[in-house]
């Protein structure tokens, strides 16, 4: 899959762990997250799956935190939780909002199969362990949308590795070295921060 980094990234890695600002830093990329991919939604649906995207990018969260915790370094962690959404995505139908075309499910699946396995998550399930106690608040469906899948949104020919655009455009495979110092400030939700 192909995703950004910058130093926000490596702030929000930084400030997720620490107390008070870590919860502030989760809720703003939970904020992020539902918004742009209720913005890849059809225009009609997009309101009614927001509370699902709110529950379902919360618990994405933890996820990230375990694969940092597993060693994985910060692109490929972020990525795993991307690997989330999709699933959930296609799952529902929605595949308008998928970031890579379904016939790359299994392969992604299959790059980070230990650590799926080991948190229970599967293409059906794709929380798994993480899955809130209380649950996710579900969203209509639309499984039609799977007979003849539009991906207006996604970019094949990634599923082998994790490539990173870079903030000058270049893309880096496997992702950026981390920065020796990283100001938990840059994280989105730090000091009531609404950038990305």
């Amino acid at each position: 899959m192909k995703l950004r980094q910058n130093v926000k990234h490596f702030a929000a890695k930084q400030a997720l762990t620490l107390p008070v600002v870590g919860q502030a830093v989760n809720d703003r990329l939970v904020d992020l997250h539902t918004n742009v991919f209720a913005e890849k939604a059809d225009e009609a649906r997009a309101d009614e799956r927001r509370p699902h995207l709110d529950d379902f990018f919360d618990a994405t969260m933890d996820t990230y935190v375990a694969a940092l915790d597993a060693g994985f370094p910060e692109a490929e962690a972020r990525e795993i939780t991307h690997v989330q959404a999709n699933f959930d995505f296609y799952n529902h139908g929605w595949t308008e909002m998928m970031e890579f075309p379904a016939d790359e499910l299994e392969v992604h699946y299959e790059r980070y199969d230990e650590f799926f396995e080991a948190h229970g998550i599967t293409i059906d399930d794709p929380l798994g362990e993480f899955r809130p106690a209380d649950g996710v608040r579900e969203a209509p469906s639309t499984p039609e949308k799977l007979d003849d899948p539009d991906h207006p949104h996604a970019e094949g020919g990634f599923a082998d590795d994790v490539y990173v655009e870079t903030e000058d455009g270049e893309v880096v495979v496997g992702g950026q070295a981390e920065p020796d110092e990283v100001d938990v400030d840059e994280a989105p939700g730090v000091d009531g921060r609404a950038d990305d």
